[in-house]
């Protein structure tokens, strides 16, 4: 169990392969997109239970233990066996979106509307990444362009829904939303980045790349504090180390 632990928030990839300014390789692009295809398509899947489960209430107790069926087969079908394991998630995805608002209910007191209106501005912001792979290899143009207007898209989606679909929202409510959602697509666009290294080296499984994207959130941000802090600690170590060196040389003048 330590080593697993130990595994999972141990990472290969540093600093300097995060800032690459250069193309993305075709091979680990070819990857993205269908990790960014797989992303949008799964959660377009959810949004379309939850709106079923906000007009008549589709779900339930059958949808739950469908999500839960689904993920188990999932789990137990080959990796070889690709459009069954994109049937499966697809399956899973539906109904996560159909039950989802009987536990954010419960828990949360969040109404199913709100749910579709979250739902599906995850979509467009997956959406706008995979649009943005289709059109460019570059990374500047894939991650920091699409991250911008994946932020626009958003935000405009969720004041159109507040405003003119479903019960009108306050505007602290509509930022707040934005702001968890613009913080994840933040991560997402280092998540892309890890999909890239990865890639290089081995085979990327697409499909498994959509649960790991939640599974490896606490992972990630662990290992890029870690390489913020050694960044600091290095950049204090040399302005000390320049500071020493100036008054020496001051020293030795006097």
């Amino acid at each position: 169990m330590k080593n697993a632990v130990k595994a999972y928030f141990e990472r290969t990839w540093n600093r300097e392969d995060m800032t690459n300014p250069d193309e993305i390789p075709l091979r680990a692009h070819e990857s993205l997109k269908r990790v960014y295809l797989t992303l949008f398509c799964a959660m377009l899947t959810a949004t379309f239970g939850s709106i079923l489960h906000l007009i008549w209430e589709a779900g339930g107790q059958f949808t739950v233990l469908s999500s839960v069926a689904s993920l188990l087969c999932l789990y137990l079908t080959s990796p070889w066996s690709v459009k069954k394991r994109v049937l499966l998630l697809m399956i899973a995805a539906f109904s996560f979106g159909a039950s989802i608002g009987i536990f954010t209910k419960y828990l949360f007191e969040i109404d199913q509307d709100i749910v579709v209106s979250i739902l599906s501005a995850a979509a467009i912001g997956f959406g706008t990444f995979w649009f943005g792979a289709l059109l460019s290899r570059l990374r500047a143009i894939l991650y920091t362009g699409c991250l911008l207007h994946s932020h626009a898209f958003m935000l405009s989606w969720l004041v159109i829904t507040s405003d003119m679909i479903f019960v009108g929202y306050s505007v602290q409510w509509t930022l707040k939303v934005f702001a968890v959602l613009a913080m994840f697509m933040g991560y997402f666009v280092i998540y892309s980045q890890e999909i890239v290294y990865n890639s290089l080296s081995e085979d990327v499984n697409f499909v498994n790349c959509t649960f790991t994207i939640f599974f490896n959130l606490p992972a990630i941000v662990v290992h890029v504090a870690r390489l913020e802090l050694i960044e600091v600690t290095e950049l204090k170590l040399n302005t000390v180390k320049v500071t020493i060196s100036r008054w020496n040389y001051r020293m030795s003048r006097d």
